[in-house]
């Protein structure tokens, strides 16, 4: 029945300033409409799991984390250093690919995961 996902919504108490972050640092051109298409590509996949409420792999008061999906892992690490976001947790690496963690304005862990 499930066709794909439609999209990831929240709210924010400064959204002009959050959609400025999203496009700088993860390079999101994130229109009028406070949104943004991110077209699917060749081995491009989308994953829904979910965590019991103790599993620690994010803020147990972050009811959802998002995961986005980078093409060169190390090009990546470079812009974010290049415009100042720190790493949440440094880069990881096992069966699934790389993975590194960041956070947004709002507090918001967001996970950068090359497969």
């Amino acid at each position: 029945m499930i066709k794909g996902f439609g999209g990831v919504f929240w709210k924010s108490q400064n959204p002009e300033a959050l959609k400025q972050w999203y496009n700088k640092v993860l390079g999101l051109d994130i229109g009028e409409w406070n949104g943004a298409i991110i077209k699917i590509e060749g081995n491009s996949e989308t994953i829904f799991s979910l965590f019991d409420n103790e599993d620690e792999y994010f803020p147990k008061d972050q009811q959802v984390m998002v995961n986005f999906q980078v093409h060169d892992m190390e090009e990546v690490l470079a812009h974010i250093e290049r415009v100042g976001v720190p790493l949440a947790k440094d880069k990881q690496s096992g069966d699934f690919g790389q993975f590194v963690w960041i956070k947004d304005p709002d507090g918001r862990l967001i996970e950068l995961w090359e497969k």
